[in-house]
């Protein structure tokens, strides 16, 4: 079991050091008019990730280990990403990740005795909501300008989305991060139910072997 554990908390600490960098870094990509930079930033392809291993964490085994990665995950990856983020993107970046983190792992538990996919697709759209409204509103509102300097890009008003208003962008942000939160949370099923089958397959033989294993 040590193993996976630092397995799962070294792949928990890359994601979110990684997504604390890269949501920072808006996506400046044309589609023909429209600037992608009004809508997403790099960071919204690779936090998804975080749900992942907390919930195959949660799986394999349990939910008091699950929390275990989620809090020293939570330590370190704060402390690392004040190298690679401003301070206020580490404490938005923390806190969100802290609450949505947990919340994931408590639905996840109340849900694992049924159908597979389930348990992480309820829990992992529930908890980026969360975390999108979290992380945003403290990264980057202007009236939470105490936490650190405002980003003149992202609290500068654009269109929207498709609504027809303008709002600061970092609300498009926020919108255009959830939806690539649940469709990555939707897609991740599929290495999700491959990655829970080997390790059951690996439980399995070494239970056959006389070596055991902890129960997922």
């Amino acid at each position: 079991m040590r193993t996976g554990f630092y397995v799962a908390l070294a792949a928990m600490v890359i994601v979110v050091v990684a997504s604390n960098y890269l949501v920072q870094h808006p996506v400046e990509i044309m589609l023909g008019s429209f600037n992608l930079a009004n809508l997403l930033t790099w960071g919204a392809f690779t936090y998804p990730l975080a749900f992942l291993v907390t919930d195959l964490t949660n799986r394999r085994f349990g939910p008091v280990v699950a929390r275990r990665v989620v809090l020293v995950g939570f330590a370190i990856a704060v402390i690392l990403s004040l190298k690679f983020a401003t301070p206020r993107i580490a404490i938005a970046s923390g806190s969100a990740f802290l609450v949505a983190q947990l919340l994931d792992v408590s639905l996840f538990n109340r849900l694992r005795s049924g159908v597979w996919w389930k348990a992480p697709l309820v829990s992992s759209i529930s908890a980026s909501v969360l975390d999108t409204a979290l992380f945003f509103t403290l990264a980057f509102a202007a009236q939470l300008a105490v936490l650190g300097a405002n980003d003149g890009f992202a609290i500068e008003h654009a269109p929207l989305i498709a609504l027809g208003v303008d709002a600061p962008r970092w609300m498009s942000w926020a919108l255009g991060d959830l939806a690539v939160k649940v469709l990555a949370v939707i897609l991740l099923l599929l290495p999700y139910r491959f990655l829970m089958s080997a390790t059951a397959a690996r439980l399995d033989s070494g239970a056959d072997s006389g070596l055991g294993g902890a129960a997922a």
